[in-house]
């Protein structure tokens, strides 16, 4: 076969629930829950979409995190397997791309569920404080944001200039990131970041510019993409003074 072929939701459902009956012979007693995560629990997979599941197993003497993953003529599926703790430790923990990570434990949908895990694990993605938050937007704009200022401008002044697009694209990418940790919300997946995040309010100065820029693909003119990437970065100085995200210092920090 030449790749994914189309697959109908049904059928898609019966091999998702054909897997879940594996993992329940394997596992036995210590299976804790399964469910769906991704398109399927949305109810947005199309015909070409793979199967992907949560498999969680009891807490014991040794932790679990590990992923099956295989391609079956047609179909693709994903299992990941984590002992019980392990994933909610996950689920509690706030990091760079938690906006995209960690939207599919709060659409999760259980397939096997008899004590209710499921909604533990949504209690813990939304358990983080503020803190949390704050630092991982700074982070953002230290680790990546200011190190794409300069790559941009290197690029620009002594080129290739062919770098500016992919540049673009992944300061849009993290300026998304950057806006769904300061509220708090989460995306539905990768394709959709850059047009969820323009749905979200307060947005930084330049960004639906940048973000239409990339979404339109029209990045072919180096000038407009340069120009556009320093608008952003001036907007989202402001955007940081405003809030109190400082990412700039004069010292050295130790």
């Amino acid at each position: 076969m030449n790749g994914p072929q189309a697959v109908t939701k049904e059928e898609r459902r019966a091999i998702a629930r054909e897997i879940a009956d594996r993992l329940k012979q394997v596992y036995g007693d210590n299976l804790k829950a399964i469910g769906l995560y991704g398109s399927m629990a949305r109810g947005t997979d199309g015909p070409f979409s793979d199967t992907e599941m949560l498999c969680v197993l009891h807490s014991g003497d040794e932790p679990v995190d590990f992923s099956h993953e295989w391609a079956a003529g047609a179909w693709k599926a994903e299992v990941n397997v984590y002992s019980e703790e392990i994933l909610l430790q996950y689920a509690r923990t706030v990091e760079d791309t938690w906006p995209l990570s960690h939207g599919a434990f709060l659409t999760a949908l259980p397939l096997y569920d008899p004590d209710g895990f499921f909604d533990d694990l949504k209690t813990a993605v939304l358990s983080p404080d503020e803190a949390d938050f704050r630092e991982n937007i700074r982070s953002i704009l230290v680790g990546e944001m200011f190190e794409f200022a300069g790559k941009w401008r290197n690029a620009n002044a002594q080129g290739p200039r062919t770098h500016l697009p992919y540049l673009a694209m992944e300061t849009a990418h993290y300026a998304a990131m950057l806006i769904g940790l300061h509220h708090r919300m989460t995306y539905s997946t990768g394709a959709k970041v850059i047009p969820e995040a323009m749905t979200l309010p307060g947005r930084p100065d330049g960004f639906d510019a940048l973000a239409q820029l990339v979404l339109s693909g029209e990045l072919s003119d180096p000038d407009r993409v340069f120009l556009t990437c320093e608008a952003f970065w001036s907007g989202l100085q402001a955007w940081a003074k405003e809030h109190d995200y400082a990412f700039i210092t004069e010292q050295i920090p130790f």
